[in-house]
């Protein structure tokens, strides 16, 4: 039977989550699918500066799966802008941090969220 998968942390969805060529040629193309937990991984390493193991602290998840999500986002941004085709990020395995629980200020979203109390961050 197969491990059970994790939920990652995520601070807040994306704003827009449709990205790509802007010349209305290619329509038809196919859309390349990021997912959520994909998007934030991109968010904290490449924007906000962490390393992996900051960032898999950050997400509650191993820096291993940080490894494999960090190098399956980049090559969907990679195909995207060699082959010009949209990226459209929905899905995946993730939870969004509480309101609630607002001991961890997010700083790329200004944010309280995250919960520090219970060791997961």
């Amino acid at each position: 039977m197969p491990r059970p998968r994790k939920s990652k942390r995520v601070c807040s969805l994306p704003e827009n989550n449709l990205f790509g060529p802007i010349n209305g040629r290619d329509a038809d193309r196919e859309n390349i699918c990021m997912t959520v937990d994909e998007y934030e991984t991109i968010r904290l390493i490449d924007l906000e500066d962490m390393n992996q193991e900051e960032c898999a602290e950050r997400m509650n998840v191993a820096r291993t799966t940080i490894q494999r999500i960090y190098y399956d986002a980049r090559k969907k941004l990679a195909e995207s802008l060699v082959y010009g085709k949209r990226i459209q990020i929905e899905g995946g395995d993730y939870e969004l941090c509480s309101d609630e629980e607002p001991l961890f200020k997010c700083e790329g979203c200004c944010k309280n969220k995250c919960d520090k109390r219970k060791g997961n961050l």
